[in-house]
């Protein structure tokens, strides 16, 4: 049986178990499902022990695998300033639709739903605006390393300051480091695929304790909470992808889609944008005539670093479990989920069940704690579509963005006047426009 088969049946026995427990005269059986929860609790602290060698081995490598930053040049400039634009504007996008939506609003778990450390440390306080930007700043990247996850952006702003610096010192000396932390990568990839196995059951434990002292609103709430997700998805993709491809483009959209139709049903179908890169490079090759080159850089690096798709769902998340346990979500806090939500789509991995890791980053910035971990077990639950989903999303962003690239190094190329100020037609490759 598939692992998302295997988890939707944890999830819908936690809710029969969770239901029975609330029927009258059930309050032995009620009390046996409360001991459930430490199973879940595992699960958590299993989840949140990823985090740290995840994202510093993944950010340190995609970074490192772009070459030489002083020699990236006009391409590399176009390709990362696409990445960083469309990302950001994913994440706003999730923000503005969780909040009109108000997606987990007038539905507050119980207190008994935090673990006790939780209970113990109540609501910290969030930073400010300013604050929000200083603290951007590392200071203490181990400090931020050893808090298990609470403070990880000046973690990952000093990895990406390192890795940029290992792609300017001597070949030799940067490959073994590379070479370390793509093996941390891996290892915590295959630590993740363990914990995905465990999936089911932590699922099972925490929705049969949820629902047990909620009752089916929880429910109703997860669902809503999906539909969000997908109309924040398809808002990005009809608002900021589309007139990129259009305009920037100049591709039509219906040939686009024809020509990577393969390419986005494999993404949804293995919610994997690395596991779609190779038929992604020949879509983008043969059929949209994206010179080699170009494809090569572009489409590798975004299924290592550009992911709209993960960014929306996590600013949608941290909105719902926020005001699942009744945080308030202030401007300050709407900021620090934006900012957030960006840099932690940049870390992660293109693999099934990464952003259920990620998502941590986020939850922790805006100050939830224990409650964090918490909130994403919940979530767990409904995820693996959602992952199809934003796959789909990360993969299609990355396609327009090679295009995009594409067209704007044809024109640069063509428009490149002689020693006479004339314009010399281009000697770049015909493609198939």
């Amino acid at each position: 049986m598939k692992l998302e088969r295997k988890i939707l049946l944890g999830f819908g026995a936690g809710v029969v178990v969770g239901l029975v427990a609330r029927a009258p005269g059930t309050s032995s059986f009620a009390a046996a499902v409360s001991y459930l929860e430490p199973a879940g609790t595992v699960f958590i602290r299993l989840i949140t022990m990823v985090v740290v060698p995840l994202v510093v081995a993944s950010v340190f490598v995609g970074v490192a695998s772009l070459g030489d930053i002083r020699s990236l040049g006009r391409l590399g400039a176009k390709t990362l300033l696409f990445f960083f634009g469309t990302t950001l504007v994913a994440a706003l996008i999730g923000l503005l639709v969780a909040t009109t939506a108000n997606v987990g609003a007038g539905f507050s778990l119980p207190s008994q739903e935090a673990t006790p450390e939780a209970s113990a440390t109540g609501t910290p306080a969030v930073p400010g605006v300013v604050q929000t930007l200083v603290n951007l700043v590392p200071q203490n990247p181990f400090a931020a390393a050893a808090q298990g996850g609470a403070d990880l952006l000046p973690l990952i702003v000093a990895v990406c300051f390192f890795a940029a610096a290992a792609t300017v010192i001597d070949a030799q000396r940067r490959e073994p480091v590379v070479r370390f932390f793509q093996g941390i990568n891996e290892m915590a990839m295959v630590v993740v695929g363990w914990l995905m196995q465990l999936a089911p059951y932590g699922v099972f434990a925490l929705i049969a304790a949820a629902v047990a002292r909620s009752g089916v609103g929880l429910l109703d709430q997860l669902l809503t909470f999906g539909a969000v997700v997908v109309v924040a998805l398809l808002i990005h993709v009809v608002i900021a992808l589309m007139p990129v491809l259009r305009f920037g483009a100049g591709r039509p959209i219906g040939e686009f889609l024809r020509s990577t139709s393969d390419a986005l049903f494999l993404a949804f179908s293995t919610a994997s944008s690395n596991a779609t890169l190779p038929v992604s490079m020949a879509a983008a090759n043969d059929r949209l005539g994206v010179p080699s080159d170009i494809t090569s850089f572009v489409l590798p690096a975004g299924a290592s670093l550009n992911k709209n798709g993960s960014a929306a769902y996590k600013a949608v998340t941290a909105v719902f479990i926020a005001h699942l346990y009744g945080f308030p979500v202030t401007p300050s806090v709407m900021l620090t989920i934006v900012i957030m939500a960006t840099v932690a789509a940049f870390a992660g991995a293109g693999v099934p069940g990464s952003s259920l890791v990620t998502t941590l980053i986020v939850l922790n910035a805006i100050g939830l704690g224990p409650r964090a971990a918490a909130g994403m077990a919940l979530v767990a639950a409904i995820d693996r579509p959602l992952d199809m989903c934003r796959s789909a999303v990360n993969t299609m962003s990355n396609l327009v963005g090679a295009a995009w690239v594409g067209r704007t190094e044809r024109v640069a190329i063509e428009a490149v006047p002689d020693s006479r100020g004339r314009i010399e037609p281009s000697a770049a490759p015909a493609t198939s426009e």
